[in-house]
Parts: C-alpha cells; sequence; structure tokens
C-alpha cells in the first residue's frame, strides 16, 4: 500500500488522513495482520516517527468505528487489531502470543436457547485459545 492508497482509503472511509494517521494506516491496513497497540508503536519508533500513545490508541479506536479494523479480545488485558474485517475467527496460542484466523465455515455454534425478546443476533467472535502439548 503506498501513502497515496491509503490517503485515498482513509478519506473514502471519512478518516481525516493526517501525516500520523496515513503512517499507521500504512502499517496496520497494508496486509492481513494482528498487531497489538504496543507492536504498532514499538514498529512506529523504531521507523523513527515520534508518535504518543493516545494518538495510536485515538486513531486504532476511529479505524475500528469506521470499519478499517476489527478488535479481537484474547483475554481480558490483551486485545489485537485485525485488518481482516470479514467475519471469520481465531486461534490464539496462549504460550507465543500468536493469533491466526479460522474461516467463519469450519466454526459451527447452535445457541440452545432464544434470544431475549426484542433483539438481534449482531455477531459472534470465537476465539479458540491453544498452547503447546506438554508430555505427561
Amino acid at each position: 500500500m503506498t501513502r497515496d492508497e491509503a490517503t485515498a482509503l482513509l478519506a473514502e472511509r471519512g478518516v481525516l488522513p493526517t501525516a500520523q494517521r496515513i503512517d499507521i494506516a500504512l502499517l496496520t491496513l497494508a496486509r492481513p495482520q494482528h498487531l497489538s497497540a504496543e507492536q504498532i508503536i514499538a514498529t512506529i519508533r523504531q521507523n523513527g516517527l515520534k508518535i504518543s500513545k493516545a494518538t495510536v490508541y485515538n486513531t486504532l479506536n476511529l479505524f475500528r468505528e469506521q470499519g478499517l479494523l476489527r478488535t479481537v479480545d484474547v483475554d481480558p488485558t490483551r486485545q489485537f487489531y485485525d485488518s481482516s474485517t470479514s467475519a471469520h475467527h481465531h486461534f490464539y496460542n496462549v504460550d507465543t502470543g500468536e493469533l491466526t484466523d479460522i474461516p467463519v465455515e469450519s466454526v459451527s455454534l447452535q445457541v440452545g436457547t432464544a434470544l431475549p425478546a426484542g433483539t438481534e443476533q449482531a455477531g459472534v467472535d470465537v476465539v479458540v485459545r491453544v498452547r503447546g502439548r506438554h508430555a505427561d
């Protein structure tokens, strides 16, 4: 993804394409991936750019609100930003911290009760936590 392509994508989604937002878009939206905010901040700073944590978090939340990213909560203290916004699920390796995609059609879920009155299903996000096998 080029800077011009990132700029056009942001503008198309109603996001004012500031220099810092473009830098974050180039990192997060260039390919399918799962990154934590800490990884994004570290990579941007390694590239010699100065950016505050608040700007990164605010931009990530804006991107999520505008449908550019989705969030995946793997535990109460860890969240990833996923550049693949289509419906899918995840494996989360608790040993390595790696998050990988599971195609939506590979997971079957049956809820044995009716939805609460006056509601409709808004989505289902499945995170399957895995770890390396330990010898018994």
